[in-house]
């Protein structure tokens, strides 16, 4: 018997380390080629000013799009001046051109909080890249109706306006993004108010968005008159108490740009801390998942030597 849980033991070591590796037939592409290859699907898309692509399909051939007000609007501008930084290649740099200049009326639009991903994704990035006096300017208004949508009395920027009847004011973890245009905008127009409402937005999530394993809650509600976290709830998460994954990274950025602005350690100590959740997280599913291999294992070989002493 001694021997066969030997056996055993070795065979899972086998299969542990076996499922760690690579396989030698396995293609590999470099971060620069896999964008090259997306990128190449959609660098042809028609320019069209109510219609943002979101992602591509590879399966159906196709585009998924989406309005300038979208969230997501910005991103592909984006992804376009960065594909420019990584290649160089001027076609990216004038798609890039392009697709921005279509996004330039949100910079109105007060009714969401989404201004930096839309906003600084594009106009943001195509000013560091350009110097576009311009793109300045877009950024500085973009950041003025931003700070319409801040309560002094809660300390935050509302993130949305749907569900007014149970949501008094929602703030969820996301909104930890759109505050560098508040930071950049101080920058570039020397007006320290923007500063200054990032930094009360990011200390009032650190207080009541953390959970003491530094997993993140989705939304906070608060009453508008006392400031008062009325309640913690989850909106596209498992549920009230799960950590949402997405809300995880929003917050792993959020802090350490903030705290490239501020150099305030308390930002730097809880992106650190809340990226440690994350890889507990990612320890204990690969231990899940070995055990069970080991379990299967085991089984099959105990099995096994039942049949052979019948």
């Amino acid at each position: 018997m001694a021997i066969i849980n030997r056996f055993l033991f070795i065979l899972g070591l086998i299969i542990i380390v076996s499922s760690c590796k690579p396989s030698s037939n396995e293609k590999t592409f470099s971060i620069d080629q896999l964008l090259l290859k997306r990128y190449d699907k959609v660098i042809n898309y028609p320019i069209d000013s109510l219609s943002f692509p979101r992602s591509y399909n590879l399966d159906k051939n196709e585009i998924l799009k989406r309005p300038s007000k979208d969230w997501t609007s910005g991103f592909y501008a984006g992804n376009l001046w960065m594909l420019y930084d990584i290649t160089g290649e001027s076609r990216f740099r004038e798609s890039a051109i392009k697709w921005t200049a279509f996004i330039e009326k949100e910079k109105y639009n007060d009714r969401t909080h989404d201004m930096g991903f839309k906003v600084y994704n594009s106009f943001g990035l195509g000013y560091h890249r350009t110097g576009n006096e311009h793109y300045k300017d877009v950024l500085i208004s973009s950041a003025q109706t931003l700070a319409t949508r801040f309560n002094p009395n809660v300390q935050s920027i509302r993130s949305w306006d749907f569900k007014r009847d149970q949501w008094e004011f929602p703030v969820i973890i996301d909104n930890m993004m759109n505050l560098e245009l508040l930071f950049e905008a101080t920058k570039l127009s020397g007006d320290s108010t923007f500063h200054k409402l990032a930094v009360a937005h990011a200390n009032t999530t650190l207080r009541n968005h953390f959970r003491p394993d530094n997993s993140t809650v989705h939304v906070v509600v608060y009453d508008t008159i006392n400031g008062n976290v009325k309640e913690r709830v989850t909106h596209q998460g498992y549920s009230n108490d799960s950590a949402w994954a997405r809300g995880q990274g929003w917050a792993i950025y959020g802090y350490t740009m903030a705290y490239r602005y501020t150099k305030n350690e308390e930002y730097l100590k809880q992106a650190q801390a809340t990226a440690n959740f994350l890889s507990i997280i990612k320890i204990y599913q690969q231990m899940v998942y070995h055990i069970g291999i080991l379990m299967l294992l085991i089984f099959q070989m105990s099995l096994r030597m039942y049949l052979l002493q019948q």
